[in-house]
């Protein structure tokens, strides 16, 4: 990579990869590995917080003391980045959309209890509110950080191109261990998704990236990640171009839409977790997992095809009000 950034440590890495011989014997399908970033530790874990690795340092450099940024209820972006703001003693103001509930539960008690400043609002004034919170900061001498929603901007991207280097190298460094043919994952703000394909590009990964989409279109989400996998190309030096068809996006499994969880993703929690122990979350890895279940079931991998789920962690959602019972029933 051309540009080296800057990035304060925060994540457990490197992430380890590990084998699913209990759900792949179950599923008679593909061979089947899990790269568990739901294990970066900063507040049970997630993608988020390789991007805030960089998105932190960017801020330290702008001599920012609040970050602020937004997302629903249960966000996991927005647990990790109170958490980051706790750790590296900054103020933290979250903007969330959707009706207050009666107590917090899940991600929305760790954002109280992590000291982050709560702001409510409606997915249509997101961005407005967004906006407003940040004027009014600044204006209070608070010297505020923007995070995009999802982190996903071109420092968020760059994390994942970053990550696939790293799991290149652990490919690599196990002889034994043929490289996936997929990587498979949930795929929404289109950060992480950006990062991957870039980085499958910069440092020669073969395979193919497939992302399930959590609650967009197919054609909203290939533009929206080859538009910032190409900013974050050229924010990178790297002369490499995506068009919205190079990017391999499913959208089949957005159910009954963002946040509802289904049969699909109830069933695919249990195999996880009764199979391999391994805690899935409502929202994201559940419908990807669901995704990748029905894509086995249905012949999409051969027998042969060794596929990667890359877990991007989640799993307080489980514990919200909205979704116990559900997980239960």
């Amino acid at each position: 990579m051309k540009t080296i950034l800057p990035r304060v440590k925060i994540a457990y890495l490197p992430t380890p990869i590990e084998p699913l011989p209990r759900l792949s014997a179950a599923l008679g399908g593909p061979n089947l590995f899990i790269k568990r970033d739901d294990l970066t530790g900063l507040a049970f874990g997630g993608n988020k917080t390789r991007k805030l690795e960089f998105l932190l340092a960017d801020a330290q450099s702008q001599g920012s003391h609040t970050l602020i940024t937004a997302g629903a209820i249960q966000s996991n972006h927005c647990r990790q980045t109170a958490a980051a703001a706790a750790r590296f003693g900054l103020g933290c103001i979250l903007v969330l959309y959707g009706d207050p509930p009666a107590g917090p539960s899940g991600n929305l008690f760790l954002d109280q209890l992590l000291g982050a400043e709560i702001i409510w609002t409606t997915r249509p004034e997101r961005d407005k509110v967004l906006k407003e919170t940040f004027d009014a900061t600044w204006a209070a001498g608070r010297r505020p950080y923007l995070i995009p929603y999802g982190g996903s901007n071109q420092l968020g991207a760059a994390a994942y191109a970053y990550a696939m280097q790293e799991m290149v190298a652990q490919f690599d460094a196990s002889p034994g261990l043929s490289s996936p043919r997929w990587v498979v994952f949930p795929s929404s703000s289109g950060g992480t998704q950006a990062g991957m394909v870039l980085g499958a590009k910069i440092f020669g990964f073969p395979g193919k990236i497939l992302g399930i989409s959590v609650d967009e279109a197919q054609g909203v989400l290939q533009s929206r990640v080859a538009n910032l996998a190409n900013l974050t190309a050229e924010y990178l030096g790297e002369t490499i171009h995506f068009s919205p068809e190079d990017i391999f996006v499913n959208a089949n499994y957005l159910g009954d839409g963002y946040g509802v969880m289904g049969e699909p993703e109830r069933e695919a929690i249990h195999l996880f977790a009764t199979l391999e122990g391994m805690l899935l979350d409502p929202v994201y890895t559940g419908r990807a997992a669901a995704g990748l279940i029905d894509l086995i079931r249905s012949g999409y991998f051969t027998r042969q095809d060794s596929v990667l789920f890359w877990h991007t962690g989640g799993s307080p959602a489980l514990f919200a009000d909205r979704y116990v019972s559900l997980v239960e029933g």
